[in-house]
């Protein structure tokens, strides 16, 4: 709208309303545009929602980024931890058919070697004058507790002694030196009395006596070339 002021010389006031006023009619004006203004306020969530969801598929993107180089580490690690259980298994098995074997030859060893042990401690604690008649096994004592490859306790034998001697201070040392062999036990005098033979009395003795596998400290093994050698 054009204005003309009609007194020269007078300026015209200019009416000063509120800074905002313009703003608030605006507002007013807005406000009475919008004809449902649930329907604008269900759009405006919807929006925020969508924005919010932006930015966490963002966020969760970064960090998935982020652990891929830990993941594909770890299915390293746990691939090489499968191998080396693997490597293992494989070198317990090995070990446990090692032992089966060690034992069966072990067995079979102690086995083949108790006779000659029984003879050996009987021969050399024969003291002079005295010499035996007969060494043979009557029976089998009881179960000692070392257990062969089978877990079987085997009995040990029950050995009997007969022989002749001029004097019974050697008989009585005869059963002393028996008794401190640590492949002996249980030794036990059966029967003692005199016999004339070729007009000289003698003392006939029997003896009693179990085998018994002596410890290890005993025992002196020799590898197989250096026996051969030998």
């Amino acid at each position: 709208m054009i204005t003309i002021n009609l007194k020269p010389g007078v300026r015209r006031q200019v009416q000063k309303g509120p800074a905002f006023g313009g703003l608030q009619e605006r507002l007013k004006g807005l406000s009475t545009g919008i004809k449902e203004p649930w329907l604008a306020f269900a759009v405006g969530s919807w929006v925020v929602v969508l924005l919010g969801l932006g930015g966490f598929f963002l966020a969760t993107g970064s960090k998935l980024s982020a652990l891929e180089p830990k993941l594909e580490a770890a299915r390293t690690e746990q691939s090489r931890y499968q191998g080396f259980l693997t490597e293992k298994r494989h070198a317990e098995r090995q070990r446990d058919s090692v032992l089966a074997q060690i034992g069966t030859i072990a067995a079979v060893d102690r086995d083949r070697y108790l006779w000659p042990h029984i003879l050996d401690e009987v021969s050399n604690a024969v003291p002079d004058y005295t010499w035996l008649v007969e060494v043979s096994q009557v029976g089998t004592g009881t179960p000692g507790t070392t257990a062969d490859s089978s877990g079987v306790v085997a009995p040990p034998p029950v050995v009997r002694i007969v022989g002749l001697t001029n004097d019974l201070q050697h008989y009585t040392a005869f059963l002393r030196q028996l008794e401190a062999s640590p492949w002996l036990a249980d030794v036990m005098p059966i029967d003692a009395k005199t016999v004339v033979i070729q007009n000289r009395a003698l003392t006939r003795f029997t003896l009693q006596a179990s085998y018994s596998r002596a410890d290890s400290t005993h025992i002196r093994t020799v590898p197989i070339l250096e026996s051969v050698v030998r």
